[in-house]
């Protein structure tokens, strides 16, 4: 796994390996930001379980979060267009084709491969 930079020669770290461990180490060491709460989302949502069916959804939700906050330009582009369907747009319409988008942009993520 190697980084690779943007046009404007931002470096965007790899995804991980596809594993809660790797994806935990990616976002401490990439995205610090992310950790409190993803943390605090494992031991709420995994934690001691005996049943292991949450860890799918646990690492999709996460892997996009990581994905998209690994590259600031896109983290910027996907909260504008929330921040702007939510705060600024009075247009139903409008607000709609806003979170599409984002919502395209976020499922897009979750297609990423480890080393990608």
């Amino acid at each position: 796994m190697t980084a690779y930079a943007t046009e404007n020669d931002q470096v965007i770290p790899p995804m991980p390996e596809r594993t809660p461990d790797a994806l935990r180490a990616a976002i401490a060491k990439h995205t610090p930001e992310l950790l409190l709460d993803f943390e605090e989302h494992w031991k709420w949502a995994i934690g001691d379980a005996y049943d292991l069916g949450p860890v799918p959804a646990f690492m999709a939700r996460w892997w996009g979060a990581y994905a998209i906050a690994r590259d600031p330009k896109l983290d910027a582009h996907v909260r504008d267009l929330e921040h702007r369907a939510a705060y600024e747009c009075t247009d139903s319409a409008e607000a709609k084709a806003l979170l599409e988008e984002a919502a395209k942009i976020h499922y897009r993520v979750r297609e990423l491969g480890p080393g990608e």
